[in-house]
């Protein structure tokens, strides 16, 4: 866990073992998969080449993918880049393809991000939506990363080194591409299977990509997430537009890349993260960006209520 508040400083920590085959116990030190909350890095970098006039919120995925999104189902030209941005273009999540039933069996495999797009195409359009036509999907993000390549001519882990953790001196962030391991000190992370629990850290997740791929700690997780609360990565309109939520059909509220928490009147900002692995994220950011706390977890295995319940009393009683 880290946090950072005014009066408190900025902490980081833990509890328990980051790796149980040796024993080595946790730090706060500690490299994790943070899945999700990639998302948030990834729409900043939307965002940003927003303010600069290079992409429009308004624009149709068409206009920048000529011809990619066109299947019996799905339209790139009547699907905008705010629709990706905030799960409301209808598109389905390419995990829940066939493909990726078995749990393990592309674990070590490179998989391009315009493969899961193609796959998802395949799919038919999601039946769980509610009102706003919020539905969560993978898919969006990936698309999202394809169009920042194509605007600026490079991948969007290079804009996000370029414009996120380049500025802010975030050191243990980092684009693992085709690499299974963590660096060290590494959270190892693991799931029950079978009545044992077993070791998924080492992944490929290449097809994860700008829906999911970053790994960081908690400490550089947090420092993100203050400087974007804190209007020091966005502009002020597109900030706003960032915070401009839809019902997702859960009781909660999803911006642009972001997640609305309101907990006994606490209006918190932050995104969840859950990857195949076992890694897990829980965050938690004031508004204003003056307050803000990272939970990353080696373990698919937590009771998320009283998890969720125990950073807003957190985040309530930093000063």
């Amino acid at each position: 866990m880290a946090i950072e508040s005014p009066r408190c400083g900025a902490w980081k920590g833990g509890v328990g073992l980051a790796d149980l085959r040796t024993g080595r116990p946790v730090t706060g030190d500690e490299h994790s998969r943070i899945a999700s909350d990639t998302k948030a890095w990834v729409a900043t970098v939307v965002l940003q080449l927003t303010a600069e006039g290079r992409i429009r919120l308004d624009d149709s995925v068409d206009h920048y993918l000529p011809g990619l999104v066109r299947s019996r189902h799905y339209d790139g030209r009547r699907i905008t880049v705010r629709r990706l941005l905030q799960h409301t273009s209808g598109l389905p999540d390419y995990l829940d393809a066939p493909y990726w039933e078995d749990e393990t069996a592309h674990r070590w495999e490179h998989f391009e991000p315009l493969w899961t797009v193609r796959q998802a195409l395949e799919l038919p359009p999601p039946t769980d939506r509610p009102a706003s036509g919020f539905s969560y999907s993978n898919t969006n993000y990936n698309l999202l990363g394809l169009i920042v390549t194509e605007v600026t001519g490079h991948s969007v882990a290079t804009e996000i080194q370029r414009r996120i953790t380049g500025p802010l001196g975030l050191r243990h962030t980092s684009w693992p591409g085709d690499r299974t391991t963590l660096p060290s000190p590494d959270l190892r992370a693991y799931v029950e299977r079978g009545g044992r629990l077993r070791d998924w850290t080492d992944w490929n997740v290449s097809g994860s990509d700008a829906s999911g791929a970053l790994v960081s700690t908690a400490a550089d997780v947090t420092v993100f997430w203050t400087a974007l609360m804190g209007g020091r990565l966005l502009p002020p309109a597109q900030l706003a537009e960032m915070k401009r939520t839809v019902p997702d059909g859960e009781g909660g509220r999803y911006g642009l890349g972001v997640e609305r928490y309101e907990r006994k009147g606490l209006v918190t900002w932050g995104h969840s993260g859950f990857m195949e692995t076992g890694h897990k994220l829980r965050n938690a950011v004031t508004g204003n960006g003056s307050r803000s706390v990272t939970l990353l977890v080696g373990s698919e295995e937590f009771d998320e209520d009283r998890v969720d319940a125990a950073l807003g009393r957190l985040i309530r009683d930093l000063r």
